[in-house]
């Protein structure tokens, strides 16, 4: 009869044939084996030199899997009760050390009810252009003959709509160069499973992307932060694995970076030979009504990689993003994405190849929309919380807010009980900084801004302690 470490082995299987130090890859076949169910909520894990022993590895391997899976909340461990999975919850909104939980994913898994979403940046209704474009791509599907409808690469007429994009950008593309997704966040995904293995270093900004830092989470990589783009540029001359930019628009803080600093740093990626990955997702959001750039424009070469998606401009229901890299990439970046899914939806990517011939017209008006609402957000936040330090965006769907004391995780709390989801500054520092900053969208209506702000006033009253505020009028979603 075989024992339960018998099994628990025998579940593992061949957790030791990648690449990483061995407590890394230890610890992530067993966080896929808690995420899936396999090992329920409460249970015990096997005692520590009792598995060193069943692997043929030292305790310390052991050891040091297990404390990492209990950083990130996965396992608990008490002297005289060993290792348990952590009570269930869902894999992508744990926390990681020094981090809270991913406050979009959390929101999309769990929304709570009567509550304003600012933790959310995506237009709140699909634009008349959707439905038009789908109704074209209908009228080309009915018409279509010898496809069996799989393009892991993406469809050929969305990838050469694509490549055009960028050739009237003046990046010399080719559709080969294009692979299209299920969205950016899949394209991080994909990216995230070819470069990076257990242990591997990924250097971002710091504040960024959430959504992001999950897919190289997953990946089990370590971060190493930058605080601005010069720092940035040094520490590739280390070598991570990847980089990873949001030079326009960036997500948490509204800036662009200077065209100069793109070539600097696009120069420094092809010299050091360090992908690095250039999110143009907000991109197209610049309130100067131009679109800068991306780095790939100002260095030819493989080390350049460029994301982007129709989710900020048009709808996050459209899930159609891409890839620009170098074909033999893409070529790899297909093989990787057939695995699990043989190519996205045709009539998406049919409609949205339409798109694309009216992206400046869309761009103008969302663009126009943001600015009006980004003004006015600004203007109420300093009607109702005067104290508070806000820098001005120059595109993207957020600001970065400063708290002039106290917790952003505290208050981030007190918000919810006065119905707001607002997300704290560590959920965009794999580090576990900017404990007293928040990411305010303004991708609301005007109205619904002001009722979001009165509840936020509120919350910081009742958390600073100066008593409770007349904005608890019930909020108009």
């Amino acid at each position: 009869m075989r024992s339960n470490l018998d099994d628990f082995a025998i579940r593992l299987g061949r957790w030791s044939s990648g690449r990483g130090p061995l407590y890394l890859l230890l610890a992530a076949k067993i966080r896929t084996l808690i995420d899936d169910g396999e090992l329920p909520a409460g249970g015990p894990l096997p005692p520590e030199r009792a598995l060193a022993r069943r692997l043929a590895v030292g305790r310390g391997t052991v050891v040091a899997a297990y404390e990492r899976l209990q950083e990130e909340g996965r396992v608990t461990r008490r002297q005289g009760s060993g290792t348990r999975v952590a009570p269930a919850a869902p894999s992508a909104v744990r926390a990681p050390a020094g981090a809270v939980a991913n406050p979009l994913l959390a929101h999309l898994l769990d929304a709570p009810d009567d509550v304003a979403p600012l933790s959310c940046v995506a237009p709140d209704a699909p634009p008349p252009a959707l439905t038009e474009a789908y109704g074209r791509a209908l009228a080309e599907l009915a018409a279509v003959r010898h496809d069996i409808g799989y393009h892991p690469a993406g469809h050929p007429v969305l990838r050469e709509a694509l490549a055009a994009r960028y050739r009237a950008r003046g990046v010399p593309t080719s559709p080969e160069e294009i692979i299209v997704t299920n969205g950016a966040q899949q394209a991080l995904t994909l990216l995230a499973g070819l470069f990076l293995s257990p242990g591997d270093t990924v250097l971002t900004e710091a504040p960024t992307y959430p959504g992001a830092l999950e897919a190289f989470r997953e990946a089990s990589a370590r971060f190493r932060t930058a605080a601005d783009a010069a720092e940035f540029g040094a520490a590739l001359a280390d070598r991570p694995a990847l980089g990873y930019l949001i030079p326009t628009g960036h997500n948490p803080t509204g800036s662009v970076m200077p065209p100069l600093v793109r070539r600097r740093l696009a120069a420094l990626a092809a010299e050091h030979d360090v992908p690095v990955v250039d999110d143009e997702v907000p991109a197209e959001l610049c309130f100067s009504g131009e679109t800068p750039p991306p780095l790939c424009a100002f260095h030819p070469g493989e080390r350049l990689i460029t994301i982007g998606s129709l989710s900020k401009i048009v709808w996050g229901g459209l899930r159609v993003g891409w890839i620009r890299a170098a074909a033999p990439l893409v070529v790899r970046l297909a093989r990787l994405r057939a695995i699990g899914d043989l190519g996205g939806d045709v009539l998406s990517q049919l409609a949205a190849a339409h798109l694309l011939t009216r992206l400046d017209e869309l761009r103008r008006d969302r663009a126009a929309v943001l600015r009006r609402r980004h003004d006015h957000l600004l203007a109420e936040l300093a009607r109702a919380l005067p104290s508070w330090t806000v820098a001005p965006a120059l595109g993207g769907q957020t600001v970065w807010v400063r708290l002039p004391h106290g917790d952003a995780d505290a208050f981030a709390q007190v918000a919810l009980r006065h119905r707001v989801a607002v997300p704290s500054g560590r959920s965009f520092d794999p580090s576990g900084g900017h404990g007293d900053c928040l990411r305010l969208p303004f991708v609301l209506p005007e109205r619904e801004l002001t009722d979001a702000v009165d509840r936020l006033a509120a919350a910081w009253h009742d958390y600073d302690g100066t008593g409770r505020s007349a904005a608890l009028r019930p909020l108009v979603l």
